[in-house]
């Protein structure tokens, strides 16, 4: 999508100090604070390791360093709402994915999640909330206030490279952000002409690693493929597409993402467009349990591109089938998200905007970074 560099929705705004000096970010949605500190003691007792997220016991344990497991000292409960360890805990859970209940104090430290993603999450509030080997006597019940959070390469110019793509994973786990679409628009075998080959050898081992460290910091890797300008609406280019879907599987892809923006032609058929990721859905997406809900980049995705009396959008919302996400930018290509501009768009494509939040934007002001508070 033109001119992006973009947070699909940021989580932090800045680092704020509440709860009596207690600094976490994103800010959890229920926390109090108790009096006192506890020292992580040099053994500790850990129990549901062997049910609950495999990524969050690993991070617990890095974290741990060479403080050694053992039948005395704290214990740590951890695992998932329906887990024997974490079992007596579950009211305090919130029923929201991704949600988890983290307590803290002299006797115990819990970690329940509502799923393992909530797990995962607990820990990293965990390791926000160490110092010097020093945690605060708190309880937290958090969960996202919003559904899909992250960013989107795809923007025009120099793609990141495969070490920058690799430590922005691990800071979107770190902060709790679930979603990386990789889209960038100078990658040749994600575009026209050569989104029907397979990427090369070292390209394709260096995508697999991606989706492997994604997966390691609960983050879904969607891989987007962006073949609107030269597509031929005919069976032949239907198989070439899904026959590229499927060797992304192949890599390890769980995600996937169709973009139609920034095209010309015949691409920017909304009935064509609709008709052939249909198909996607129904003869790729729903076939695979494991695979999440297909992602589309309208060609009008801002207001001020739209012609309501073409019915480009409204055709979307009609004939998409109802599980297929939408993105859109707001009113402009780059944009205050607005309440009246999310009723608008909502109304034609009959589900809810998928937002692709171009505000920090950078392919258009190469010169300096766009950067402040997420707000609104």
């Amino acid at each position: 999508m033109k001119k992006i560099h973009l947070a699909i929705i940021c989580l932090f705004t800045g680092c704020n100090i509440f709860a009596q000096n207690i600094d976490v970010q994103p800010i959890p949605q229920q926390i109090s604070k108790h009096n006192g500190q506890i020292n992580l003691s040099e053994t500790y007792q850990l129990l549901g390791a062997t049910e609950a997220s495999p990524y969050a016991v690993q991070e617990l344990k890095d974290l741990l360093g060479e403080k050694q497991p053992a039948n005395i000292g704290l214990r740590i409960y951890i695992g998932e709402k329906g887990d024997k360890s974490i079992r007596k805990f579950t009211r305090q859970i919130p029923n929201q994915k991704e949600g988890y209940y983290l307590s803290i104090n002299e006797k115990e430290i819990v970690l329940a999640g509502n799923d393992e993603r909530g797990t995962y999450y607990a820990l990293q509030t965990l390791k926000q909330l160490l110092k010097d080997n020093q945690l605060p006597v708190v309880e937290i019940q958090d969960y996202p206030a919003i559904r899909y959070r992250g960013v989107v390469e795809g923007f025009y110019g120099t793609p990141w490279s495969h070490e920058a793509r690799l430590r922005q994973l691990q800071f979107y786990g770190e902060n709790k952000m679930n979603t990386y679409i990789y889209g960038p628009k100078d990658d040749p075998y994600h575009s026209s002409p050569n989104w029907r080959l397979p990427y090369p050898e070292k390209e394709a081992r260096q995508l697999q690693e991606l989706v492997k460290v994604a997966k390691e910091n609960e983050v879904d890797f969607v891989w987007a493929i962006h073949p609107g300008q030269d597509i031929q609406w005919n069976q032949t280019d239907r198989d070439l597409l899904l026959a590229k879907f499927e060797r992304m599987y192949v890599l390890g892809v769980r995600s996937f993402a169709v973009f139609f923006d920034d095209i010309s032609g015949e691409g920017t058929n909304p009935v064509k467009q609709a008709e052939l990721l249909n198909y996607i859905d129904e003869h790729f997406v729903k076939i695979k349990p494991d695979v999440t809900p297909l992602i589309m980049c309208p060609t009008e995705y801002n207001k001020s591109w739209s012609d309501p009396a073409k019915g480009y959008l409204t055709t979307l919302g009609d004939k998409l089938n109802p599980s297929i996400q939408i993105m859109w930018t707001g009113d402009r290509v780059i944009s205050d998200i607005t309440k009246d501009g999310i009723e608008w768009i909502n109304e034609r494509i009959k589900r809810p905007a998928y937002i692709w939040w171009n505000f920090p934007v950078s392919d258009y002001v190469r010169d300096h970074l766009l950067m402040g508070p997420v707000y609104g």
